[in-house]
């Protein structure tokens, strides 16, 4: 049979179809895409771990490293800690951070734990306390129902024992002049610094030249039973009185509203955040009452009159002998201490009690100098019990 062969158009080239080249092509382009995807694989790979350990584990050992001193989360503070008073009575706060700290007032007035009420006994000095030793014996055994501050002199460093309630009592203290408006920061400061102690209830201003003349229990039911706070206000029209009232204290403080008593004090806890907190008074007693109007006599009794008048005693729990005349009461001496002259202190008085009579009516008396300890020491303890 013959074969047929079939003419090309002019110019076409006849091209032997190869179908096993074909084959192989078709194969390979699988591979060179699998290949292509395995190098790029790598690629990325490389330059994934460079980046990881140029930048990665910096902040990894980082994170490590701060996870060692810090924890993911903080415990919760328990009440303890909130209600526990300062165990260094120094700090570095301002005046005015002081007073803002010491005027937080909870809220809710009963408390969720047992608070044991105590006198804070607020020393105003210009350095040593003389009669330390009278009251470590009226202290001793009493842990726990009273605290102890002391404002001194800035340059004034205390000696004290371990052993002595007075040991780091001291608080940051400022110069203080007697009738002048840095007297009152002192005892503003005292009483800011004794709020610190939730516990505190009652604050009694003293001195250096103070004494008790009961023992610590007498003093204790008389003053946690208090129905008022122990501060003269008098309404004095005198010129030791009203005489010295400015009329550019208006209208904060009238003639009428201005009140004269003694530096000496006692008061509760709700009247010592009134005094620290006091942004009103303040201002006008330190612009206009200056000697020989003393702010001393006139700051707190005036401001506490006009906020809670009937709050007060209107008298002073610290007995002082005035019958020597003069600017300031008399200071007794050794030869002045004797049974007879504490008759004339405890016996002989009638003053007012939560609204009924009492013969207790002075707890503390001054002025004695330091030559008195001696005599006291013997005295005291036949007549206090202490």
């Amino acid at each position: 049979m013959q074969s047929r062969v079939v003419p090309l158009e002019e110019g076409e080239e006849v091209t032997p179809i190869n179908r096993t080249n074909q084959s192989k092509l078709s194969t390979l382009r699988p591979i060179r895409v699998l290949v292509l995807f395995l190098v790029l694989c790598i690629a990325f790979s490389i330059v994934s771990i460079h980046t990881i350990r140029y930048f990665g584990i910096n902040s990894v050992v980082t994170t490590a490293k701060s996870s060692t001193f810090r924890p993911c989360y903080e415990e919760p503070r328990s009440l303890e800690q909130w209600i526990t008073p300062p165990s260094n009575l120094m700090h570095n706060m301002t005046d005015t951070e002081l007073l803002w700290r010491a005027s937080l007032v909870p809220r809710i007035k009963k408390y969720p734990f047992q608070r044991v009420r105590k006198i804070a006994f607020m020393f105003l000095t210009k350095g040593p306390l003389p009669l330390a030793p009278i009251w470590e014996r009226f202290l001793k055994g009493h842990e726990g129902f009273y605290s102890i501050y002391v404002h001194s002199l800035p340059s004034f460093q205390a000696n004290f024992p371990p052993s002595s309630v007075f040991y780091r009592r001291q608080i940051p203290s400022q110069i203080s002049e007697w009738g002048r408006m840095n007297m009152c920061d002192a005892e503003r400061r005292l009483l800011a610094n004794a709020l610190l102690d939730i516990s505190n209830e009652w604050f009694i201003l003293l001195s250096e030249s103070c004494i008790p003349v009961y023992n610590f229990s007498v003093i204790y039911r008389y003053v946690m039973n208090s129905t008022y706070s122990y501060m003269g206000a008098f309404d004095d029209h005198g010129p030791y009185g009203r005489g010295r009232y400015n009329r550019n204290m208006a209208p904060e403080v009238y003639i009428n509203q201005w009140r004269k008593g003694s530096q000496w004090f006692e008061v509760n806890r709700n009247l010592a955040i009134s005094i620290v907190e006091d942004t009103i008074f303040y201002p006008k007693f330190e612009q206009f009452c200056r000697p020989s109007c003393y702010v001393d006599e006139h700051y707190f009794p005036t401001m506490l009159t006009i906020q809670a008048g009937n709050q007060l005693a209107n008298r002073s729990i610290t007995w002082v002998d005035w019958s020597r005349g003069g600017a300031h009461p008399a200071t007794f001496g050794r030869l002045d201490i004797t049974e007879e002259f504490f008759k004339r202190i405890l016996e002989g008085h009638n003053c007012t009690y939560n609204n009924g009579f009492s013969s207790i009516c002075f707890l503390f008396a001054r002025k004695f100098a330091p030559s008195t300890l001696q005599p006291l020491l013997q005295v005291l303890p036949k007549l206090l019990a202490f």
